[in-house]
């Protein structure tokens, strides 16, 4: 089965499992400008997998948001962030890129993923 040639996890580290209905969105950098590509949300394991489809891959800068506020405010949690943005950078078209999101109310990190 082919997946989406980049791919996102959302894991609460203050609840200790994955972040389910995070909304978020894939863009492009073109020409100076950010280029909307896909939407989603993370599912019951708090993955996305389906944001663009396989072979479409182009080098270049890419930027995945992940609306925060109502993931917090559906669970009665304030938080800092309203939304958490990582630009990223594909180079080799032929590989797979998984960014994956580690957040809590107060602050969130991520890594090049497997």
């Amino acid at each position: 089965m082919s997946r989406s040639p980049i791919t996102t996890h959302v894991l609460d580290t203050a609840l200790g499992r994955p972040a389910r209905g995070v909304a978020l969105k894939l863009e492009a950098q073109r020409h100076g400008a950010w280029e909307s590509l896909a939407s989603g949300e993370t599912d019951s394991d708090g993955r996305c997998s389906t944001l663009l489809e396989p072979g479409s891959l182009q080098a270049g800068v890419y930027r995945i948001s992940f609306a925060l506020d109502a993931y917090f405010e559906a669970s009665g949690r304030q938080s800092f962030y309203p939304e958490a943005s990582i630009v990223f950078r594909v180079s080799a078209t032929d590989e797979h890129y998984h960014v994956p999101l580690l957040l809590a109310p107060f602050g969130f990190s991520t890594y090049r993923g497997s």
